[in-house]
């Protein structure tokens, strides 16, 4: 049974930063897209990043590029996003997110199927 856990949200004021872990456990890890997913109130859920380690690959939201980082360590089976200069628009809850496979070309990491979601942590920014 495969099973995703997120932690490492919180409330920080803009400018600030946060790093998000995903601890995965229930498969072999280092062959899943894994990518992290966003939904602020009142807005559909949007991809924020991935990444496909097997083919050195990771993907960006044009919104957080430059500001966020996505990484792995499948030693660990842990996801990170590293979340630098936070805004206000940020805000939301953030899942964590896992499926067999490439993520993909171009944006399509951002659309296609993911089989594996974890509950959610919050991020919080204040002005």
């Amino acid at each position: 049974q495969v099973q995703l856990v997120e932690s490492g949200g919180g409330s920080v004021q803009a400018g600030g930063s946060l790093r998000l872990s995903c601890t995965a456990s229930g498969y072999t890890y280092s062959f899943y897209c894994m990518a992290w997913f966003r939904q602020a109130p009142g807005k559909e859920r949007e991809g924020v990043a991935a990444i496909y380690t097997p083919a050195g690959r990771t993907y960006y939201a044009d919104s957080v590029k430059g500001r966020f980082t996505i990484s792995r360590d499948n030693a660990k089976n842990t996801l990170y996003l590293q979340m630098n200069s936070l805004k206000p628009e940020d805000i939301a809850m953030y899942y964590c997110a896992a499926d067999l496979g490439d993520c993909g070309l171009g944006t399509s990491w951002s659309r296609r199927e993911y089989n594996f979601w974890g509950q959610g942590t919050r991020v919080t920014v204040s002005s």
